[in-house]
């Protein structure tokens, strides 16, 4: 994958720079939005798909992006479809500096070394060239305020913007009230993107989305119907089976 063109990652994290303060909104929910940037952009690169609320990998050829390409590694090895909400809600260590000091390598941010309370060391991180932040931003500005569907890089985008939290931190108070609903909305334009922050959104709610089966077909005669029509599937081992919280294919604004 050439450098010519941003990837969704560093693009979400770009929009998620405070360039007050040199700090990333919504950290928690921003580590889960990148490692559900990474599939969207595998998706878009055409390196896996989805399988019903499963990625599947259809082509195991590296990207040419290390940080890509380790996901991508990461999925093949699985061996089967993994659910989206699965691998988000996996041990994704280090992602966010993993990113960050790519940005800074690319040098589109630089960091800058401090101390917390005199004492602890800090860094954070101020973007070299805020045009490009603003680039982004307005890219989301046009799809909102004109209703437009939008491609699918600046859909996914929107999701996962939505999905994390930004809508505040982009468009705070009343007055960004709506464009805060629009962001939101932005997420049925792509699929993909759409599944994705589904997932990331099922993660922050502790929930573990089980896929619908088809109705178990009941005897006829007395106490037909007594049964339940269908079970839901067991978890693998160490995932506790939860309550749905709505279908992660589902494409939609919650």
């Amino acid at each position: 994958m050439g450098r010519s063109r941003r990837t969704i990652p560093e693009e979400l994290l770009l929009l998620a720079l405070d360039p007050a303060t040199g700090t990333t909104a919504q950290p928690q929910s921003l580590d889960l939005g990148l490692a559900g940037a990474q599939l969207v952009e595998l998706a878009l690169a055409g390196r896996i798909a989805p399988d019903g609320d499963r990625i599947a990998v259809v082509l195991p050829r590296p990207t040419g992006d290390p940080t890509l390409d380790s996901a991508l590694e990461l999925l093949r090895r699985r061996g089967s479809p993994v659910r989206a909400v699965h691998w988000i809600g996996g041990p994704r260590l280090g992602l966010r500096q993993t990113y960050l000091t790519h940005l800074e390598r690319c040098g589109m941010v630089h960091a800058v070394a401090g101390q917390m309370c005199g004492v602890l060391p800090t860094t954070r991180y101020q973007a070299t060239d805020t045009a490009i932040s603003r680039e982004i931003k307005a890219r989301l500005d046009s799809a909102i305020r004109t209703g437009v569907p939008p491609d699918p890089r600046t859909a996914a985008l929107a999701a996962l913007a939505h999905a994390v939290g930004l809508g505040k931190h982009l468009y705070p108070g009343n007055e960004g009230r709506s464009s805060r609903s629009r962001l939101r909305d932005l997420i049925r334009h792509d699929p993909m993107g759409g599944l994705v922050a589904h997932a990331v959104m099922d993660v922050q709610n502790g929930v573990a989305a089980q896929p619908r089966r088809a109705p178990v077909a009941t005897a006829s005669g007395p106490g037909a119907g007594r049964q339940p029509a269908s079970r839901v599937a067991a978890e693998p081992a160490g995932v506790p089976a939860q309550p749905r919280h709505g279908s992660m294919a589902r494409v939609g604004a919650r």
